[in-house]
């Protein structure tokens, strides 16, 4: 590990001193790759400079230890011997994870899709529920969301809505949110007070750009409706309705959002780019089982993975066996506690497999 992260920070000097040459800012690629390289390797050579300064740190107290005879000075070198034997353990551990293969598709925006599942209206809004913490969690983050499509039930909940959210690192955050999401309570129609129990699904994908997926166009056929639904009198008395039908995989995308056909084409295409290239992933990873393994129920639509339960005011995640009891707060967007959790017992997953390997 040691001779990797000596390399790292040779290359990262390497790259600030090609960064301080006078003509490196005139050719725009190389600036742009040299900073993106800087930046992904800033972290790493932070922690691993911190490491060799508390190696040194201890190195030099008990060289002084030695040499030491007052009391009261030798009882501070040894708490500050022992903070920084504490600091390279954490660090160890830190640099371990920061070295871990990265996910390619972490830095990029990601298409979520939600549906209603078992529970017909009650399960309709619910999965509007969902919608909005995300939407939530997204405006903490400063991140961007944009509705690509949406299918109502007329009394408020989503049949089925996909959107995108723009912003850096959504997909490394997000991408644990995949799988069926269900929630228990006693639905407003229900008049015996009764616990009901739905279900919605939620998926993740990368934004795949075309240099991700290459998408054939002649396998793609394109047909134009008037949509229906809120949108304004222009969107509903104009044949600006998209429904875009992959023919190979039968994949079918309808987008009436936008005013413009040609806008609501681009929105169809950037859902189904990111569809195919999602099932590209899947069969990969299908491919790696070991790495499949290990990770933390990302990207498996039928995967039971929290509940929300209302007479508690609790939400369990079940991968994880995490109970939160305060439902309101994470309705409204405090996702904080939950991913990081995940992406903790995630990272701990790779690296014992990398101990076993």
């Amino acid at each position: 590990m040691f001779d990797k992260l000596e390399d790292l920070l040779i290359r990262f000097e390497e790259i600030m001193s090609e960064l301080n040459e006078p003509d490196v800012v005139n050719d725009q690629a190389r600036f742009q790759k040299l900073m993106k390289e800087q930046s992904d390797l800033q972290p790493i050579v932070d922690a691993y400079r911190e490491y060799k300064d508390s190696r040194q740190t201890v190195e030099d107290s008990l060289s002084m230890l030695e040499e030491e005879s007052d009391e009261e000075m030798r009882e501070m070198l040894k708490e500050e011997l022992g903070d920084a034997k504490k600091n390279i353990e954490e660090l160890e551990h830190k640099l371990k994870v920061l070295l871990l293969p990265k996910d390619p598709n972490d830095s990029k925006n990601v298409i979520v899709e939600i549906r209603a599942g078992a529970g017909g209206d009650e399960a309709a809004l619910f999965a509007a529920e969902i919608y909005r913490m995300y939407v939530k969690y997204a405006d903490l983050h400063r991140w961007k969301t944009e509705m690509m499509s949406l299918n109502e039930n007329g009394i408020g909940g989503f049949k089925e809505v996909t959107f995108m959210i723009t912003g850096q690192g959504a997909y490394s955050r997000l991408k644990y949110e995949s799988g069926v999401h269900r929630v228990q309570r006693v639905p407003e129609t229900e008049s015996g007070g009764r616990i009901h129990t739905s279900t919605i699904t939620v998926a993740i994908m990368p934004e795949a750009e075309e240099v991700d997926f290459q998408l054939d166009l002649n396998d793609c056929k394109f047909d134009v409706f008037r949509a229906s639904g809120n949108g304004g009198q222009c969107v509903n008395t104009t044949d600006s309705a998209v429904r875009l039908t992959h023919i190979p995989t039968g994949i079918v995308i309808s987008c009436q959002d936008e005013k413009s056909q040609l806008k609501n084409k681009d929105k169809a295409l950037k859902v189904l780019r990111s569809r195919l290239y999602e099932m590209e992933l899947a069969k990969q990873h299908d491919a790696e089982a070991e790495a499949r393994r290990s990770q933390i129920g990302t990207g498996d639509r039928s995967e039971k993975i929290r509940t929300y339960n209302f007479p508690q005011g609790r939400v369990t995640d079940h991968r994880i066996k995490l109970t939160l009891h305060r439902l309101d707060s994470i309705l409204n967007g405090d996702l904080e506690e939950i991913i990081d959790s995940l992406t903790a017992a995630d990272q701990a997953a790779k690296l014992a497999n990398l101990q076993d390997a």
